[in-house]
């Protein structure tokens, strides 16, 4: 405790610029503080400070040894704060930003489950497909889909994987026939995904080619996923769509996945939040939540 204690007076003296400021900021005698000081180099063997009648500035020594007493006292005050957020209850309001669709069918459900055991949350959950700044609209936590971008004031922690797959309602197959093959694709119908002059052009990973694209004809495109996936079960075309969009549909025999030996896109979903030393405790909550629960879903 007492090397401790000469650590945090000797990082007082350099932040306060002598002994005196320092000494009425601890509320201590400068020559205690002097006397500290003293003590600290005669353990380390070396000089802190250059003194003279009217300053005293640090040695080479004293800068290196500062910089590192710096990085432990802030571990210190982390520790310490990560131990008093563990005692505290999951309260207050989070909010969370999260794409409209995969919100709405995937994150809300698992977050709204956490109100039941912890009766002092609050839940203001935000669904829109733009990027939020966090910081500036004020958001706890985002979930993000596909690549993120570097952002050094930013954490991120990966959640779940999605899969893309294709698929017909068994009207259309019954018609048009089932594709065998990706080159079977061009011969069919397709509902494509676009926003304005845009659309996403199928992909698919093979051992060949990082990327086979593939467009099927197409005299529908919206930017709507879930009216695309509607127009599928009612026969109108084959689509492209996340697993976990058209899973309930698979089950009720309502579309029938198509093509399922060719390898699938694969793409991370990432909760995103603003970087802190410290993680608060209703935010940790949903994050581990949805990592244990989120997976499931996606197949």
């Amino acid at each position: 405790m007492e090397k401790l204690g000469g650590i945090s007076v000797f990082v007082e003296v350099v932040e306060a610029g002598g002994f005196s400021a320092a000494a009425s900021g601890l509320n201590l005698t400068r020559s205690a503080v002097g006397k500290t000081i003293a003590r600290l180099e005669e353990r380390l063997g070396v000089r802190l400070f250059h003194r003279t009648t009217r300053a005293q500035s640090l040695t080479d020594e004293g800068q290196f040894f500062y910089e590192h007493c710096l990085k432990a006292l802030e571990e210190i005050r982390i520790g310490e704060a990560l131990l008093e957020a563990g005692k505290r209850t999951v309260r207050g309001k989070l909010r969370i930003s999260m794409p409209v669709i995969f919100g709405r069918q995937c994150i809300a459900p698992i977050l709204v489950s956490l109100l039941d055991d912890h009766p002092e949350l609050e839940l203001d959950l935000s669904f829109n497909d733009r990027i939020v700044d966090l910081q500036e609209d004020g958001f706890d936590l985002a979930i993000r889909n596909g690549p993120l971008k570097d952002d050094e004031n930013m954490m991120a922690r990966l959640i779940a994987h999605q899969r893309l797959t294709v698929c017909a309602s068994p009207s259309y197959l019954e018609k048009h026939g089932t594709p065998e093959t990706l080159d079977d694709l061009a011969r069919h119908t397709g509902i494509i995904y676009g926003k304005q002059d845009s659309h996403r052009t199928w992909v698919f990973p093979t051992d060949d080619d990082p990327w086979r694209r593939v467009q099927p004809q197409s005299r529908l495109r919206m930017d709507d996923l879930a009216t695309i996936c509607d127009l599928a079960v009612e026969g109108a075309g084959l689509v492209w769509l996340p697993c976990w969009m058209v899973r309930e549909h698979v089950a009720a025999g309502r579309l029938v996945r198509v093509l399922t030996d060719v390898r699938p896109v694969v793409f991370q979903s990432h909760a995103v939040w603003p970087r802190s030393p410290v993680m608060l405790p209703k935010v940790r909550l949903a994050i581990d939540t949805l990592v244990e629960r989120l997976p499931r879903l996606m197949e």
